[in-house]
């Protein structure tokens, strides 16, 4: 899995005209399968006078095996197809788009809806504000309280989320760490509490 890739930093939308025919463009974040589906799901909500709602996205990293396209009725080949390998090919990863058309009397023909749905996730890309997404590994650990400073002092050198602390009969923290360094990590916090550390990683919700 690459170790660094630029996601949607927010919704966005795009539209442009082709022979009367409107096409709507949706951008979103998607981290996973479900949210990439419950978008989907909410573009048909919103717009259910339009004659299709195609749409593609890539579930996780550029590289990640989670994606999927639809043409939702238009001819084969010609509107989930292109929108995917548009997305393939921006290095964009996390990411969920809908083209939402409406139909305007006129015949694209399949070369024409090819260009179209191309178009419109293009264009939509060219705008679409983004950010860099580093990899992370949940980590839970739990310790004694003498050992707190120390690990704290000790986390600070990684990259991390802002832990979350629970003060119970021991100190529980719960963090994020990225990918690239969660090895050294574990590995320092293991020889700093000599053992004394319980350590679990939840299963990826993904």
């Amino acid at each position: 899995m690459l170790s660094v890739y630029s996601v949607p930093a927010a919704a966005h939308q795009y539209e442009f005209d082709i022979k009367r025919s409107r096409f709507l463009c949706l951008v979103q974040h998607a981290d996973n399968r479900q949210s990439a589906e419950d978008f989907i799901r909410l573009q048909r909500q919103l717009h259910p006078q339009a004659a299709h709602v195609c749409w593609a996205y890539i579930a996780g990293p550029p590289n990640t095996t989670l994606m999927s396209m639809s043409d939702d009725g238009e001819p084969s080949g010609t509107a989930g197809r292109p929108m995917l390998k548009v997305l393939q090919h921006s290095g964009l990863g996390e990411i969920v788009v809908a083209v939402v058309r409406y139909y305007g009397g006129i015949k694209l023909g399949t070369g024409g809806l090819q260009r179209a749905y191309s178009d419109a996730v293009t264009g939509a890309l060219n705008e679409l504000p983004t950010r860099l997404q580093v990899p992370r590994t949940e980590v839970h650990i739990r310790i004694d309280y003498a050992l707190e400073a120390n690990v704290r002092h000790c986390l600070g050198q990684f990259d991390i989320s802002e832990p979350q602390i629970h003060y119970h009969q021991q100190v529980e923290m719960h963090f994020a760490v990225a990918n690239e360094q969660k090895e050294q990590c574990l590995r320092q916090l293991t020889d700093l509490c000599a053992g004394a550390l319980e350590i679990s990683i939840p299963a990826s919700l993904s």
